[in-house]
């Protein structure tokens, strides 16, 4: 691939729908250890896995985790994804809203690309350097706009699982 590049998408995988996947960049080794530790501090015993596809050095797919599942899935996706500095962590039992704070404040973390339960598509370039998240697709195309009743159940919703009040 002299002076070009390719565009692939890549779809995330996951053991099941209601595992949430969160998906960044990130610039540091330190990242592995500093992620474990923003979501242990963030929600004490959760179950997730962790992923960091080191950019320069020995590139290695760095891991990190409290579920051996997840752990496989997210190492697995890093190596189809390929980029340099891009993370992806799932979750178990737990929600993105819980650690998507801890983990923007992790000082090495330069971009959140998805925090979703949805099917993601990343969607990634290869150059003859390497390959680099160009953006991703969270879910389906909206069908339409809500209707009051709509709008209701939504509220509803958010009040039955204790977001809202």
């Amino acid at each position: 691939m002299s002076n070009g590049y390719k565009i692939e998408i890549v779809p995330i995988e996951k053991p099941s729908p209601e595992i949430n996947v969160i998906l960044g960049h990130t610039h540091f080794i330190k990242t592995v250890e500093d992620l474990y530790e923003a979501i242990m501090n963030s929600v004490p015993g959760v179950k997730f896995g962790l992923a960091f596809c080191e950019a320069s050095g020995k590139r290695l797919i760095r891991y990190e985790g409290t579920d051996e599942e997840l752990i496989k899935y997210c190492i697995e996706n890093a190596k189809r994804i390929g980029a340099g500095h891009t993370f992806i962590i799932m979750l178990r039992n737990a929600y993105p809203i819980n650690v998507l704070n801890a983990i923007k404040n992790t000082v090495e973390v330069c971009r959140i690309y998805a925090a979703t339960a949805n099917p993601l598509q990343v969607i990634v370039i290869e150059t003859d350097q390497g390959r680099g998240v160009i953006g991703v697709v969270d879910g389906y195309t909206p069908l339409g706009v809500e209707s009051d009743e709509d709008i209701k159940e939504r509220k509803e919703f958010l009040r039955s699982i204790g977001y809202k009040r």
